[in-house]
Formats: structure tokens, sequence, C-alpha cells
């Protein structure tokens, strides 16, 4: 007795196609040059012509830890707007991936881009496997990864963040990759300066080599967490004394 065939819708079968076809001309990883250096060359083309725009339109000034050295690097930060994906990208010519929201790899332009320039579609649960075995394979090729914990863009408080999903922790330990942590130390708005602060990268060597739980992964996402409080308290307690001293 034959199985009746299960029918599969034609707009399925006409989706799949579309779908490798996409997946053919995304780029995930990037080859380092003579110099050791992971080039991205159409990422340079939009650094070249949004930088100037955004710094006119969102003014903004960056401390600390400006420069990043060549090799990869987590980055790791809080999320207010779009143009935040440039704060870190000032601190490289290198390449740098982004993982953004899922989602937004279907929207016509932003997907088109955000595949030449090998963004890595997240789930904002941070649940997708294929996320998290992407992401590995670009630190272990040497590559930069940015990444806003929060998943969403803050539209609440300036004083909090929103819950943070984890993941930083795992990767950072799991490829031996230093975190930058930096936070955005107040909204962006039209013509008002942002400033944006940048730690030192954080080793998380203490848990290198260990058979670690769950426990110990949340913990060391708490302490990219509170790195993130501390570089903003520290920063506006800065310049709380420096208004202070211009009273005087």
């Amino acid at each position: 007795m034959t199985q009746p065939t299960e029918q599969v819708p034609v707009s399925a079968q006409e989706s799949e196609p579309k779908k490798r076809k996409k997946e053919k001309k995304r780029k995930l990883l990037f080859p380092a040059n003579k110099k050791g250096k992971h080039v991205m060359h159409l990422l340079n083309f939009l650094r070249i012509l949004f930088y100037p725009i955004h710094f006119l339109v969102y003014p903004y000034k960056l401390y600390g830890y400006k420069k990043a050295g060549l090799g990869a690097y987590i980055y790791f930060g809080n999320h207010y707007c779009i143009w935040d994906v440039f704060y870190p990208a000032r601190t490289t010519w290198e390449g740098l991936h982004f993982l953004m929201k899922e989602s937004l790899m279907h929207v016509p332009l932003i997907g088109y881009w955000a595949r030449r320039v090998g963004a890595i579609p997240a789930m904002r649960d941070g649940s997708d496997v294929r996320t998290l075995m992407e992401s590995m394979k670009v630190l272990k090729n040497g590559e930069k990864l940015s990444m806003f914990p929060e998943g969403t863009r803050n539209k609440t408080s300036d004083e909090e963040f929103l819950p943070f999903h984890g993941g930083a922790a795992l990767l950072a330990i799991k490829t031996r990759t230093p975190v930058i942590p930096f936070v955005i130390c107040n909204r962006p708005h039209v013509f008002h300066v942002t400033h944006v602060v940048f730690g030192e990268p954080m080793e998380l060597s203490e848990y290198y080599g260990r058979k670690l739980r769950q426990e110990d992964y949340d913990e060391a996402d708490e302490k990219l967490k509170a790195r993130l409080y501390e570089l903003r308290a520290q920063h506006r307690a800065m310049l709380a004394a420096k208004k202070q001293r211009k009273k005087k």
C-alpha cells in the first residue's frame, strides 16, 4: 500500500532556491593579507561614505581604548540606535562582523549590504546554534566581532541597560578572544555630542581550560555587564569633576 505523498506548497518550493541564492551571495570569512589584516573593502567604502555624514548629524567623542590591535576581538556594548554600529568600527580599519537581528537580513536594502559585509544573523533570544557556530568561525579566523547584548535598541532609560542576553562570555572563553567593552554614555540626539567610552580588552583567562557549568558562563557574562556600568560611572564622574573645576 503506497503512502500518500506530502504536498509541498508552491510558495515554499520557490522560496528555498531564493534562500540558497542569498546564501551564496553572503560572505562570512575574510582572509588576512600579507600584513595580517582582515580587510573588508566594501566595509571600508561604506566607512568613507558614511563616517562624515554620521559625525555631522550625530557628533560624538570617543574615550579610552580607541585603537584596537590586529586580530580577533569581541566588541561588547549597549545599544540606542542603528548608528551605534559606527562606534566600534571607528577603532579599527580591519573588517568587523556585526551580530544583527535575523529579521533584518530579509529587509531588501539592509539585508543585501549586511550579507556582503559578513553580518551574522541572530535570533533575539540568543538561542540560534548557527549564530554561535558562525561567530566562533570568524573569531578563530582572527577576525573581529561586534555585538549588542541587549538584543534590541534601548528606548526606555539612559540610566539602566535592558536585560542582557548571554553568549558573549561563552564565545570569548571558547575561542580565547579578548573582549573590548564599550558604553554609549548618553542617548544619541541630532547635533548633540554623544560620549562613547571604550575599556581595555578583558581577558577571561581564569575560565580557560576548565570544565565549565552554565553558572560559570553566567558569572563571566555578569563581569562583562558590570564593566559597562563601571565605565559609564567613571566617565560621568570625570565629567562632573571637570564641570566643577570650571565653576571655581
